[in-house]
């Protein structure tokens, strides 16, 4: 399987971390199946974002 990116970048770890959290825990609220695995990633400028395995 392939990770899916989330498309926003956020400034800091804490904010793609609250991100994470929503997803473990309200995936059914928005209608998506429960990610198999979800981490916070750093790219190359700094930032932070968040990808998944569906």
């Amino acid at each position: 399987m392939n990770w899916v990116y989330w498309v926003r970048l956020y400034e800091t770890k804490f904010q793609a971390g609250c991100l994470v959290k929503r997803m473990e825990n309200d995936w059914w609220v928005y209608g998506y199946d429960c990610p198999q695995e979800v981490e916070v990633f750093k790219s190359r400028k700094g930032r932070f974002g968040v990808r998944f395995l569906p």
